[in-house]
């Protein structure tokens, strides 16, 4: 008697064999397409802290705004009714925008009271070090170690009605070790000084002298200035709005491009 086994199975399996190519035919890729440059900046973005930081690629560049508000907090966590700029945050933020790509330059809005002067400090070195176009606006205040801040741009803007308080350094609470406090709160202050007088119009001479003045604050020393007088002393380059910060960063990258492709 004939076996028809194993035509059957052969049949089946030729009948599997052209359905499992059939479907491979039909079967969609699954190869990701690359994002486009802007799709992939926001996704890139998305996974960092928010921290109230926009990128813009609706103008004429595409352009990074970083806010510095309340209270910039350090090594200790401040009470959760304090508005707070938290550097550990901030710092990975600098970092990729100085690493993207996409991102051309960096906007910079303070309106800070001040706060950590070791945290402040790097995050003004970090900006400084930064080689992609950085321009700052202070809008409300720039005080105390919101100054190195303001100044870390390559280009500062301050609104009129800002002001800038510039004092010494300072610690509240009880010190053991008076001389060697001192002593380390002076070498702080000239490490301040020396900053501003590197990124600024400002000499450190001149910063401590303001800092130290007697006559303006009624229960601390130190200065406050003003928009206008902030550029006067040479501490800020110009008083300015928003639009005129985004034209100027605008300005500065159109002159990088220029010098790259010469």
């Amino acid at each position: 008697m004939p076996d028809y086994r194993h035509s059957s199975m052969q049949n089946e399996a030729d009948t599997g064999e052209q359905q499992d190519s059939e479907q491979d035919e039909q079967a969609p890729e699954t190869t990701p397409k690359p994002l486009p440059e802007a799709d992939l900046l926001r996704q890139q973005m998305s996974q960092l802290p928010e921290t109230g930081s926009v990128t813009t690629d609706n103008g004429q560049h595409i352009i990074h705004s970083l806010t510095i508000i309340g209270q910039i907090e350090g090594h200790y966590i401040l009470p959760s009714n304090n508005k707070t700029t938290k550097y550990e945050h901030l710092i990975p933020q600098l970092v990729a925008i100085e690493e993207s790509p996409v991102i051309e330059g960096l906007l910079i809005i303070l309106n800070t009271v001040g706060g950590d002067i070791e945290a402040g400090l790097a995050l003004a070195e970090l900006i400084a070090g930064m080689k992609k176009p950085t321009v700052s606006l202070v809008l409300g205040g720039g005080h105390s170690i919101g100054v190195p801040l303001a100044v870390a741009a390559k280009r500062s803007f301050i609104a009129q009605t800002a002001t800038m308080t510039l004092h010494p350094v300072r610690m509240t609470g009880l010190m053991l070790g008076v001389p060697q406090a001192f002593s380390y709160f002076q070498r702080m202050q000239e490490r301040i000084s020396g900053f501003v007088e590197q990124n600024s119009g400002m000499s450190a001479e001149r910063f401590i002298e303001l800092c130290m003045k007697t006559d303006e604050l009624v229960l601390d020393i130190g200065s406050i200035l003003d928009g206008d007088r902030a550029v006067s002393e040479g501490l800020i380059d110009e008083p300015g709005s928003l639009s005129s910060a985004i034209q100027a960063l605008y300005n500065m990258i159109d002159e990088r491009k220029q010098k790259g492709t010469q």
